[in-house]
């Protein structure tokens, strides 16, 4: 059991502080974060929660998921990591060329 867990299911007024006041309740949060859109700076309904033993982790997941926080009920889970991202924006596709013009 891993120290980090995934917050899912967040009310949008949720912020950094109201989630690591609610996890403190069961033990000492490390970090708490939740994920915002890089745009607009606008909550995605996501984060994430350190805590400091595996212990506390998993009392966190028995008190918090499925329970109300903010009006809505949030479901709490050990994080996964992340998944490597494939591909990439831009570039040239495999035997496409640049554009231009053609000469005949």
């Amino acid at each position: 059991m891993g120290k980090k867990l995934y917050v899912g299911n967040l009310s949008y007024s949720t912020d950094d502080m109201s989630l690591k006041e609610a996890f403190s309740e069961v033990g000492q949060v490390e970090s708490a974060r939740v994920i915002t859109d890089r745009d607009s700076g606008r909550s995605k309904g996501f984060g994430f929660v350190e805590m400091s033993s595996d212990e506390e982790a998993q009392q966190a997941i028995s008190r918090f998921n499925g329970k109300d926080m903010d009006g809505r009920n949030i479901t709490v889970a050990e994080a996964r990591p992340q998944a490597p991202r494939e591909g990439g924006g831009g570039g040239f596709r495999r035997g496409g060329g640049g554009g231009g013009y053609r000469r005949d």
